[in-house]
């Protein structure tokens, strides 16, 4: 297949989201009878999560759906969710068990009745569905003219009746097993948008467009009590079912308020419980605990405990409410992830399903975040998880905001004792992280005419490189702060990017290309061009072999150093803003436009083999879905099967070529101390010779007689019949052609010496050898077969190494031997000849490739 019909992406596959918990549609609490324990159930775009109460620690992740989730209900046993026109029903939180289709327009309503499920879609077609057959069993329709359904709900004791609220604000009970209307309410002249039953039966509370919420008695179609909320149309209802007789109201601009219901009237406002509207609020049963969640991606748990009826907050899990903006992983072993968003918070994700810190952790502040307008930066203590001590300032413009200079750059050195700050009027400012103090400035008056786009410093705090707007980089000295090099770039910066540990500076520029500095060099070694937008950020993988990019023509992009070449791009719907690689390679995290989560991308070179080739220059990439929050996404996976087809049913042969030599896959230490076992042997005799036991175990075997005697050991037995023979004997088959080749096909596959030595342990090799000698038992023809092998073993180039260790043990148990004897001599002269002619091929290859090496790595390319 050619490289450009490839789908997706070769290196990345999609993994999971992290810091996605809720959206607009209202969360769904369900109670578990045998663990005695709520459960929330929220919508996550096309999965669903569900946590437990007692900790909102997560319990489970859906699998994906083909498309967002559009409606969302729960009763006992099933999850349902509605995807457009079909409706899809989850057991165990997990797969999907029944599917209802039949719908011709998206679904927005969903009320579990008994075993039925009832769907409202936007045409007005309300279908009554049968759970276990999935067949229809009631379909009503409505006139969207005079009674638009806008509502739904179920009231408590009413046999087979269905409450529906219009946005015309009447309200209908039907029964839904004769299919009949029993009774029109006359309802009022705003629009229904909830109803939900009240602790009370035959009482309902209805929640108007207006803000208004009306308690009414359904039997009688009576209003018993009315309130209006002032911050817009009522999105959600509870009641307090725990003695207490309040009932809690959503509003879209996130405020919550509490309504006492014996006394009429509001007893507190909780402001801000969101920054969005409220999509959902459940009072649990007998319980003084409220459940509320928003579109700003956050789950609330409030406790009702303290004087004045409000609520406090007991626990949450929050997401950002707005895109972040910059991502960074955060410690040695990749395991979380700093992320700042647009809506002003610094948070912590972690990357594990359900820690190494940083040097100086503990002492003092180890995060430093610059502010989008400001030219104060803050720093921040992780372990705490909040704001630290110091707010650093430049003194040098006395505080005057009509100046508009604000911080642009900022970089930690590799101890955590200073930081360095580039700002947009181009000074650049070095501060001591404990204290706080200003402790220099990089150039006489300015670093950079223009302001400072990126400044880093190396991992041995020796340089400090600067890029500014005036299209320069500068190299200075770290600690005395002068300029060592300035490098003309031709076109203004945009964005850069330090590798510490290779020493390789990336600048993005504004024309879309990409330059790679080398630091210790201090020249450009690598310069690509492809992208057709701006590129937002850079990333490193941790050997410096990769350059990864990422740009507004929603493009990822990954550039291989050492060839020059673009070996991976793939397409994303939107744009990525920030990239992040994990210190141990496994994981790629991505932020991106529009979206509120961080992405990661698995390294398929990590669990399989990736063949990357340089990809063309006109390539066109494909498109790939942003992972969601399950991690097991099967339309992934058939994208990797296709991607490694080749890989997967490649088989790679035992010599890839008869002119290369093979080294053998046996452990080191099966051959590599064959020469050192007398001094093992030495150093682990025992210090003390062993005692004989005062009596003997009773489990020891004995032979039958009148007078008891042990049984010899087997194993002692066996041993003296095998010692110093094995060899002996495989070399006196009567095989023609053995000699000269006795790793060939011509010995048995049990009569293979090579075979047999990588079988043995060292001290049985040792032995083998030592009895090949005549005073042993061998004699001199058994010494030119042993000789005959290992010069068969360097003409074929297979098991390089072990040749080598076989060889040396042999010389030195038989070099007296050896020297005697006019054959031997004449075998061990063919071997020497043999043994020089592969190492001077082999130094020849050696010194080629470290001449290729240094050509690439000081070449100006």
């Amino acid at each position: 297949m050619p490289v450009g019909s490839k789908k997706g992406s070769v290196i990345f596959s999609g993994f999971r989201a992290l810091g996605l918990y809720s959206n607009h549609l209202s969360h769904v609490v369900r109670y578990h009878k045998k663990h005695r324990e709520f459960y929330i159930v929220t919508a996550v775009g096309n999965c669903f999560h569900t946590y437990n109460v007692k900790k909102l620690g997560i319990v489970a992740v859906s699998n994906a759906l083909p498309e967002d989730i559009s409606c969302l209900a729960a009763d006992r046993m099933l999850v349902y969710v509605a995807i457009g026109g079909k409706v899809s029903a989850f057991a165990r939180n997990k797969e999907v068990v029944h599917m209802y289709t039949g719908h011709g327009a998206d679904v927005h309503l969903l009320l579990p009745f008994g075993d039925h499920i009832i769907s409202v879609d936007r045409d007005n077609a309300v279908i009554v569905w049968d759970v276990e057959s999935e067949e229809e069993y009631l379909q009503i329709t409505f006139d969207k003219v005079s009674f638009e359904v806008s509502a739904v709900m179920h009231p408590s004791t009413y046999l087979n009746k269905i409450l529906f609220g219009s946005s015309q604000g009447g309200l209908q009970l039907w029964n839904v097993k004769s299919n009949k209307l029993l009774y029109t309410f006359t309802g009022w002249p705003s629009g229904v948008t909830v109803l939900q039953q009240t602790p009370a039966v035959d009482v309902v509370g209805v929640g108007l467009s207006s803000g208004q919420i009306i308690i009414h008695n359904i039997k009688f179609d009576e209003s018993l009590m009315k309130f209006q909320q002032d911050w817009g149309p009522v999105t959600s209802l509870s009641f307090r079912t725990d003695g207490h007789p309040v009932m809690a109201a959503g509003s879209p601009i996130g405020h919550i308020g509490l309504w006492d219901l014996e006394e009429k009237k509001l007893v507190c406002q909780m402001r801000d419980a969101h920054n969005t509207a409220i999509a959902g609020l459940t009072f649990l049963h007998g319980e003084p605990l409220l459940i509320t969640n928003g579109a700003d991606n956050g789950i609330r748990v409030w406790i009702f405990d303290t004087a004045g009826g409000g609520g406090r907050l007991l626990r949450s899990r929050l997401g950002h409410s707005a895109p972040p903006t910059k991502i960074l992983h955060h410690g040695l072993n990749g395991h979380h992830i700093l992320s700042a968003g647009q809506d002003g918070t610094l948070q912590s994700f972690s990357t594990l399903l359900w820690t190494m810190k940083s040097a100086r952790q503990s002492d003092w502040d180890s995060i430093v975040a610059c502010h989008r307008g400001y030219l104060m930066t803050t720093t921040w203590n992780y372990q705490k998880g909040s704001m630290g001590a110091h707010k650093l300032e430049p003194k040098r413009f006395n505080k005057n905001r009509a100046l508009s200079v604000h911080a642009t750059a900022v970089d930690i050195t590799s101890c955590g004792n200073f930081v360095v700050i580039g700002l947009s009027s181009g000074h650049i400012d070095v501060y001591n992280m404990q204290s706080g103090m200003h402790r220099g400035q990089y150039g006489e008056d300015k670093a950079h005419s223009g302001a400072v786009r990126g400044v880093s410093v190396d991992g041995l705090n020796q340089l400090t490189v600067s890029a500014g707007a005036d299209k320069l980089v500068n190299i200075w000295k770290f600690k005395s702060r002068k300029l060592i090099l300035s490098i003309d770039l031709g076109t203004s910066p945009a964005t850069t990017h330090l590798h510490r540990d290779s020493g390789m500076f990336a600048i993005a520029l504004d024309d879309f290309t990409l330059n790679v500095l080398d630091m210790e060099t201090k020249r450009i070694v690598r310069k690509f061009s492809g992208h057709r937008g701006q590129v937002n950020d850079m990333a490193f993988s941790p050997d410096g072999r990769w350059l990864i990019t990422a740009a507004m023509d929603c493009t990822i992009r990954t550039w291989d150093l050492p060839s020059g070449c673009l070996v991976d791009c793939f397409l994303v719907e939107f744009a990525a803003v920030s990239l992040t690689m994990s210190p141990t390679g496994d994981f790629l995290a991505s932020s991106h436009v529009d979206n509120l989560g961080i992405y990661l991308w698995s390294n398929n070179t990590l669990c399989s083999m990736v063949s990357l080739r340089p990809l063309p220059a006109d390539y066109e990439p494909t498109g790939i879905m942003l992972p969601g929050t399950c991690s097991n996404q099967d339309e992934e996976g058939e994208g990797d099967a296709d991607l490694n087809t080749e890989m997967i049913e490649y088989e790679s042969p035992e010599q890839l070529d008869e002119q290369l030599v093979t080294l053998s896959l046996l452990a080191d230490s099966r051959w590599k101390n064959l020469l050192h076992l007398d001094i093992i042997k030495k150093r682990n005799k025992p210090k003390e010779p062993p005692k004989v036991p005062k009596a003997a175990p009773f489990f020891m075997p004995t032979i039958p007689g009148l007078i008891p005697q042990f049984a010899p050991s087997e194993a002692w037995a066996l041993t003296k019949v095998l010692f110093g023979t094995t060899l002996h004997f495989k070399w006196h088959v009567p095989q023609a052609n053995t000699m000269n080749n006795p790793s060939s096909s011509s010995f048995p596959p049990d009569n293979d010496p090579v075979g047999l030595l990588k079988e043995m342990g060292p001290s049985g090799i040792d032995a083998e050898l030592r009895g090949l000698a005549p005073d042993m038992g061998g004699d001199v023809s058994v010494l030119q077969g042993f000789l005959k092998m290992v010069a068969s073993m360097l003409d074929s180039k297979r098991d390089f190494d072990l040749a080598q260790a076989y060889l040396a043990l042999f010389l030195k148990l038989h070099i007296r031997l050896i020297s005697q004897e006019p054959g031997l001599m004449e075998e061990a002269s063919k071997v020497s000849e043999k043994l020089e002619e592969t190492w001077t091929s082999m130094q020849t290859l050696f010194n080629q490739s470290l001449c290729l090496l240094s050509y690439t790595k000081s070449a100006l390319l």
